[in-house]
């Protein structure tokens, strides 16, 4: 019985070795610029909202991945964080718009202010689409 055992562990580990490296895909990760937002226009303490970006997707090899989320107080920084598969088949696209949504907690009181990356100026200047989320009771 311990025969078999050692020869089945034998043959799996052998099997696990033997993965095609063609199989792995390579990649990295992009931050895209935002396009346009639907947000509410005021929240209620203790809600959860969603909130949906949208943004030009540039070729078939870029997918979404999840968001940047930076939180200092009651500003909140978004941005769509995009995988870009190294691929030989890319397609570019044009005005290919996808959007991303995530839920968001309101949890103070006050206002909210959401700043949505939308790229860099000639100056290497980041720009952000500011929008202003009060709180009400």
């Amino acid at each position: 019985m311990k025969r078999v055992i050692m020869l089945c562990l034998t043959l799996v580990l052998f099997a696990s070795c033997s993965v095609n490296d063609d199989d792995n895909l390579n990649f990295s990760f992009e931050i895209l610029p935002v396009e346009s937002v639907d947000i509410p226009d005021e929240f209620v303490l203790g809600e959860t909202y969603p909130i949906t970006i949208s943004y030009y997707k540039p070729t078939t090899c870029y997918a979404f991945n999840d968001f940047y989320y930076l939180k200092e107080l009651n500003e909140r920084t978004v941005a769509p964080i995009n995988y870009v598969f190294e691929r030989n088949n890319c397609e570019p696209l044009e005005n290919e718009l996808v959007e991303a949504t995530f839920n968001f907690i309101v949890t103070s009181n006050g206002s909210y202010i959401f700043k949505f990356w939308q790229g860099e100026d000639d100056n290497g200047e980041s720009q952000y689409l500011t929008i202003e989320v009060p709180v009400v009771e």
